[in-house]
């Protein structure tokens, strides 16, 4: 059987196609100001890599923010339940995910099916959340991708960031620039702050070692390498954490194949 996974965040959308038990192919693009066109841009891509046509897939499931607009879906589900579907799908050992998007973070703990047993998000405030890093390098003038590794290259003592909230945040660093801080300590400060408040809601749903981190975060090495700290062991990796969603979006597709046909 051939589904497909649509993930239609605040910052990117993904698909994947899934063929039985291989992925045939993903894609992964910005997200536009309308989500429909967004699904179909990103589809048609990830189709295209895999020289087929929409007609071919059996199933689609779409999940995140823009799930209920895909208009070629045949059901949508939660991003949290695909999240966990995906990692376990990459991983069998894992039990506890950290998927970090644009506009929130989750923690979630799942069972060797990937069965959700429990869950956290992050209040509505884009400091736990990828945005708030986005911001971040606009303010400092630093590309997002080169955060994480100038966050660990910091001399003396991180800048310490006492608000929670990015509005506050972003006004204590424009102070500090103004007193000649050192862009990388507050850039180490920045990344202490928030993997304080990721470790604190990975510690609500019980953190295990099994443990993955999906979504654009999985790529800063300043936030894995401090999580890892913090917890005393290294982490499951995937092939791309930013379509562990579409992943376990496909994954579930076959599932509904499968329970439809016992009807």
């Amino acid at each position: 059987m051939i589904t497909a996974g649509i993930d239609i965040g605040s910052l990117t959308g993904k698909a994947l196609i899934l063929k039985d038990t291989a992925v045939l192919s993903w894609s992964i693009i910005s997200t536009g100001y309308d989500s429909v066109d967004t699904a179909k841009q990103v589809i048609e891509k990830a189709l295209e890599q895999a020289g087929i046509s929409l007609a071919d897939i059996d199933y689609v499931v779409s999940t995140g923010y823009g799930r209920v607009v895909v208009p070629f879906a045949q059901k949508n589900i939660s991003e949290i339940s695909c999240h966990a579907r995906g990692a376990v799908w990459c991983n069998p050992d894992v039990r506890t995910i950290i998927d970090m998007g644009g506009q929130d973070c989750k923690s979630i703990r799942c069972d060797a099916h990937g069965n959700v047993i429990a869950f956290a998000m992050n209040d509505k405030c884009a400091a736990g959340a990828g945005r708030y890093l986005e911001v971040m390098a606009k303010l400092l003038d630093i590309k997002l991708e080169t955060l994480g590794e100038r966050s660990l290259d910091f001399t003396g003592e991180p800048l310490t960031i006492s608000s929670t909230c990015t509005v506050f945040a972003r006004s204590e660093i424009l102070r500090s620039l103004q007193q000649g801080s050192n862009k990388n300590n507050i850039l180490a400060g920045l990344h202490d702050a928030l993997v304080a408040r990721i470790y604190g809601m990975l510690n609500k749903v019980g953190l295990e070692k099994e443990f993955m981190v999906s979504g654009g975060i999985a790529k800063n090495i300043g936030i894995v390498n401090r999580l890892q700290r913090r917890a005393g062991f290294e982490f499951k990796t995937s092939f791309e954490p930013q379509i562990i969603g579409a992943l376990g979006a496909a994954v579930l597709a076959q599932e509904a194949i499968l329970e439809d046909a016992k009807f």
